[in-house]
């Protein structure tokens, strides 16, 4: 960063990736930790955490994992998008047990014959499953009965979930009620209070080397605190961008001009030629309307012989020079899937969806089962765009010859994935995925078999 100096910071205070040196312990996030290293410790139920999108779950989870004591072996999923097998091969292979094959009934005698050898030398096991609500129903099922392995007297594996407040309402449904029943503890991680701003603020520039007095005034922490409404990913951009405004007019505090001009970048206004124009056809609309009801109420109160002097084929329209004085005729749009697969030449782009899901399809085929690929995204089958968008804004980062895109539509559900990677090995595609996780740090992405996705 280049503001780092002019502050006299070591690192950037108010990254968005989870860095558990800047643990905010204020607002009851401490009190909150220390209960649930107590729970994963002592307790025997399924433990939930929820809180908003950008709430500090993925940052409590990661300091969790630091925290717990040597005797607990950990397991941390970052992506719940599994399937069952899936989950169960993954818990597997985090705890180093080889699975006999994809039979779910005996991957699970086989992890529970594992966990009853780490519960007799006197260790425990406890996975951390982050962004829980997105989990599918049935990997969701798999998690209530992973609960149920147990000894003549302990589980044998203790779950955490964390996740959006959408957990919370998938677990209300009928159908999950055997699940809900078994959550013995329930933590909700409230946003921010305005009154923990100033210290989370200055806590985290403390953290990052920061030496001299408060760096953000009352008010700024006033407009910051209303802006994130207390979400703690939401107010490190905000008071990254303060910085940066502060360093850029060369002075060392952050006053109401900054974090007014940070709350304006990141949510940006219209430009004040689209709000006219808007307004201008609001009221041309509005006006059209009451011109209806005045047209109309007119008609009502004619006496019945005089005819009417309204034609019968009148349209009332918005008074809009730029827009056609009639309708134009209604045309078929292709889908995005259709576009995408009319569009072959994609020249600046590389292959066009259409040729990555034919050439994916074909490596799919002529690859051995028990390789591993990386899951960089999965997303609706008709969201073309997104995919371009995404693979757009990895380009360069990942070697485009092992970028593939696949389409399915297994069991109902229309799915497009992005992939990468042919590794012959687990632990090759795990080597692989540690450097993903520097290059591509927005993304959480997973290691998954061929067979898989065959």
């Amino acid at each position: 960063m280049i503001y780092l100096e002019h502050f006299g910071l070591r690192e950037a205070p108010f990254g968005i990736t989870p860095h558990t040196d800047f643990f905010f312990t204020g607002a009851n996030r401490g009190g909150i930790l220390d209960a649930l290293t107590y729970a994963a410790v002592n307790d025997e139920g399924i433990i939930k955490v929820s809180g908003e999108v950008g709430s500090g779950k993925t940052m409590l989870c990661r300091k969790l994992l630091d925290k717990l004591p040597k005797h607990v072996e950990t397991v941390y999923l970052p992506v719940p998008s599994l399937s069952r097998n899936e989950m169960l091969e993954a818990i597997a292979h985090e705890l180093g047990v080889a699975l006999p094959d994809s039979q779910t009934h005996r991957m699970m005698l086989a992890l529970q014959a594992h966990l009853l050898e780490v519960h007799a030398s006197g260790r425990r096991v406890v996975v951390l499953i982050d962004e829980a609500h997105a989990m599918p129903d049935e990997t969701l099922e798999e998690v209530r009965l992973l609960s149920n392995l147990e000894s003549e007297r302990h589980k044998l594996l203790h779950i955490i979930l964390f996740g959006q407040p959408e957990l919370d309402e998938r677990l209300n449904n009928k159908s999950m009620r055997q699940l809900r029943d078994r959550i013995t503890h329930n933590f909700w991680l409230a946003p921010l209070h305005l009154n923990d701003i100033g210290n989370y603020l200055m806590y985290r520039l403390r953290a990052a080397g920061y030496r001299g007095p408060d760096l953000f005034s009352r008010g700024a922490t006033r407009i910051l605190g209303k802006a994130s409404g207390g979400l703690t990913r939401r107010l490190n951009i905000l008071a990254d961008k303060c910085l940066l405004a502060a360093f850029a007019d060369g002075q060392h505090g952050i006053d109401d001009r900054h974090a007014k001009a940070a709350v304006r970048d990141l949510q940006p206004r219209a430009p004040r030629r689209a709000i006219a124009r808007r307004t201008a056809d609001i009221i041309a609309v509005a006006a059209a309307a009451l011109i209806g009801v005045f047209l109309v109420a007119w008609q009502i109160h004619q006496p019945d012989e005089a005819p009417s002097t309204t034609p019968a084929n009148l349209e009332l329209r918005p008074n809009n020079p730029s827009q056609p004085s009639s309708e134009p005729e209604p045309v078929d749009r292709p889908s995005n899937k259709e576009m995408a697969q009319r569009d072959t030449s994609a020249s600046h782009n590389g292959p066009s969806l259409a040729e990555r899901i034919t050439a994916t399809a074909e490596w799919v085929k002529a690859t051995p089962d028990d390789h591993y690929f990386i899951q960089l995204l999965s997303t609706d089958g008709n969201n073309d765009a997104g995919v371009q968008h995404f693979i757009g804004g990895i380009a360069g980062k990942l070697d485009a010859r092992h970028l593939r895109v696949y389409h399915s539509d297994l069991s109902g559900r229309d799915r497009l994935g992005v992939i990468y990677g042919d590794f012959a090995t687990w632990d090759e595609a795990r080597a692989e995925l540690a450097k993903l996780a520097e290059t591509i740090p927005e993304g959480k992405p997973y290691i998954r078999a061929v067979s898989k996705l065959k």
